[in-house]
């Protein structure tokens, strides 16, 4: 099985090979100082992973939508008017 992560130092001396295994369908986990920093990925699967987050992402219109319409009463508080210096 072929190499899937990668410390950012040997990413950068393998670049070619970080991105024809992600070209290949493979994601390839890059490090920095020993914690996760990015996964190079094809376009094909970013594209096909930000259309799934936006599609499940809830509409603006939706969301006023879903505001309940029960035509309640609210209380109005009593404020007193902020001094103006002119």
């Amino acid at each position: 099985m072929r190499k899937s992560a990668w410390q950012l130092q040997d990413a950068k001396n393998h670049f070619s090979e970080v991105v024809d295994a992600a070209l290949q369908g493979r994601p390839q986990h890059v490090t920095r100082r020993g914690r996760e920093a990015v996964v190079v990925l094809a376009t094909s699967d970013f594209r096909r992973l930000t259309r799934a987050e936006r599609g499940a992402a809830e509409s603006f219109v939706a969301h006023l939508l879903a505001v309940p319409k029960g035509g309640g009463e609210f209380e109005r508080m009593e404020l007193a008017p902020r001094d103006v210096h002119l």
